[in-house]
């Protein structure tokens, strides 16, 4: 029997733009020979969801419910009936003529973020600011909307993830099968009645969910749970970066009651594989990197050695069949470069597999994903580039690597230039003094308008402790180069690092504030620090002056790890003022308030000098001029 693939993206993952796992998996496994359709589960819910019909069954549950949270919804709910579907068309095209409607003043309910709407936000003259600020008042009132079912009908509903608290650290697969056992809920059964239009009309053999993060498992296993119900000669399979890291250490065979394979690491090999399997062409023994129910166990079959599929002979990920016209555009945070991850459509792309430099004492270093480092050409990137853009009719690309190397982006830079192709860009990177003011100039000349990067503590001791290779007169120089250049600048924000102290973690705030006063970076996230069992860390906390404390493995998921920190500081009373300050920073104000203003404890001055990263640009000009 012919083999028919249907790769599923499971609720909620991203609904600006598609997300590439699907793409990447069809370009190759179509190339192979093999049958494939995917499907954006995610979007096709969502878009259900948020309409006048679908809202007023929601109504009608929570009235049922006797949950009657957030008053001012409930007060105005017709209105919202009324006005759901105009607001999503328009966050899909962003066109004038709708936002002129939704700007109007008695249009929009007032709910209880619409009514404390920032009105003081500088938004550009002329038709963009306009369809800007119509854009932010429609994500308002949609965020609106999502507040009241997650408080009244759907406690697992989010914009970007669903029942991530089951799943988040499930050592055990206990609650997730109890959960499942549950009759589904209003917004579940209108996931499974599109997954099973979706099976009829597709008719596959294998159907294959990609799990990237903890919030798309659950919904995943539901899907996977109706599918065994309605078509149980169908074999499923699970894949994807929560797989990859979670499900390494898999004993508890009860997953295997909806799956039948779960894969690891890069899926195009075990997926072949599966499609070869599921034809009769090759046994149990000749799949790779899978786990399967053997006589009641998991077993876990590689056979070895893998079959290499190197990254520059891949073909461009096929985005085609994906339904453009239903992602939305939101923007909650007004911030330029903040607003990117949630705001336009992306083609999604790699210009290498995983990370040229996988030393981070933090990261999970010893994956494929970190690990296996393979690079390509700039000729073939701007091949599938071009592919890509023929496919979407999309100009604007994220790159979506570990870490860009350097060389890369110069070539990148070079051939788009060449070959005159014509792109808006941004990509991850580390921030290598090889990021010269010279590179940074030709790859604005390309078209990249942002980078991201991990400034992580803002501590040259902890920096060194976590071997990022850089120091912050580095970082401040090479986020100036960019920004000199008029390219975006957001660096993720670590705090709680091993043996990290008070006096550090305000420091590194007021590093922070300096970076962005000086117009070095434009945009940054703070996040607490966690160990997981794949990273240097985790592997030896005692290097780290740390022990760890939990969970127990009970045979399910293993990632995260509890830990103690007797030489740290009380690293979680830090996170409200961390952020406050952090937001006032990106909306260009806060500057002049010390360290104390953002927390409600006593916290020390900062033993920094006001002029420090001042003194570091000087510095950095001076070696400039010295050299030239």
């Amino acid at each position: 029997m012919q083999s028919k693939l249907l790769l599923v993206t499971p609720p909620f993952t991203q609904l600006n733009t598609a997300y590439p796992a699907t793409a990447y998996l069809k370009g190759f496994l179509e190339e192979k020979g093999v049958s494939v359709e995917h499907f954006d589960l995610s979007i096709e819910l969502f878009t259900e969801i948020f309409k006048g019909e679908f809202l007023n069954e929601l109504f009608k549950e929570a009235e049922e419910l006797g949950n009657f949270n957030f008053p001012e919804v409930w007060k105005r709910k017709q209105k919202y009936i009324d006005c759901v579907e105009t607001v999503i068309a328009f966050l899909q095209k962003n066109d004038l003529e709708s936002a002129h409607v939704i700007l109007q003043a008695d249009f929009l309910p007032k709910g209880h973020r619409l009514s404390k709407v920032n009105n003081a936000i500088a938004w550009k003259a002329g038709d963009i600011g306009i369809i800007d600020k119509a854009k932010h008042h429609g994500t308002l009132f949609i965020e609106e909307i999502g507040d009241f079912i997650q408080a009244n009908v759907d406690e697992f509903f989010a914009f970007t993830k669903y029942a991530e608290q089951i799943a988040t650290a499930s050592c055990s697969f206990n609650q997730l099968d109890e959960f499942l056992h549950y009759q589904p809920t209003l917004i579940e059964d209108r996931m499974l009645d599109l997954m099973e239009e979706k099976y009829n009309q597709e008719q596959p053999t294998l159907v294959c969910f990609t799990i990237p993060f903890p919030g798309n498992l659950f919904a995943a296993l539901r899907c996977a749970q109706y599918l065994k119900q309605i078509a149980p000669k169908t074999k499923i399979a699970l894949g994807g970066g929560y797989c990859n890291t979670e499900l390494r250490s898999l004993e508890d065979p009860r997953i295997f009651e909806w799956v039948d394979f779960i894969t690891l690491d890069d899926g195009e090999g075990p997926l072949l594989n599966l499609s070869k399997f599921t034809q009769g062409e090759i046994g149990v023994e000749d799949l790779e990197r899978t786990y399967i129910l053997e006589k009641g166990r998991v077993v876990y079959k590689n056979k070895f050695p893998n079959t290499i599929f190197h990254h520059k002979d891949l073909p461009a990920p096929n985005y085609q069949g994906l339904p453009y016209d239903k992602y939305v555009s939101f923007l909650d945070i007004v911030n330029p470069m903040h607003r990117m991850w949630t705001d336009d459509r992306w083609n999604k792309l790699t210009i290498s597999h995983g990370c040229y430099w996988k030393q981070c004492t933090f990261c999970d270093v010893n994956l494929d994903y970190i690990a296996t480092y393979q690079n390509t050409t700039a000729y073939a990137l701007v091949d599938k580039i071009e592919r890509i853009i023929a496919d979407t009719g999309i100009t604007g690309f994220h790159f979506v690597d570990e870490a860009a190397p350097p060389k890369m982006c110069r070539s990148l830079a070079l051939k788009l230039l060449e070959r005159n192709v014509k792109i808006t860009w941004w990509t991850n990177i580390r921030f290598e003094k090889t990021f010269t003011a010279e590179l940074c100039e030709l790859m604005a000349k390309s078209g990249c308008i942002a980078v991201t990067g991990g400034l992580e503590v803002a501590s040259d001791r902890l920096l060194s402790k976590m071997k990022k290779g850089v120091d912050i007169a580095q970082v401040t120089r090479v986020t100036n180069n960019f920004s000199q250049f008029n390219i975006m600048v957001h660096a993720y924000l670590m705090y709680g690092f091993p043996t990290e102290n008070e006096q550090e973690t305000i420091d590194s705030l007021e590093v922070v504030k300096q970076l962005f006063q000086k117009n070095c970076i434009q945009s940054a996230y703070w996040h607490q620090f966690t160990t997981t069992v794949h990273s240097p860390v985790g592997k030896n906390p005692d290097e780290f002056g740390i022990k760890i404390i939990g969970p127990t493995f009970e045979g399910f998921a293993q990632n995260d790890l509890y830990h103690e920190d007797p030489l740290g500081a009380d690293h979680r009373k830090y996170t409200e003022g961390l952020n406050k300050a952090l937001h006032a920073f990106m909306n260009n104000v806060g500057y002049d308030k010390d360290m104390q203003h953002w927390f409600d404890f006593p916290v020390p001055k900062t033993t920094h000098p006001k002029d420090m990263i001042e003194g570091f640009l000087k510095e950095g000009m001076k070696k400039t001029v010295a050299v030239g």
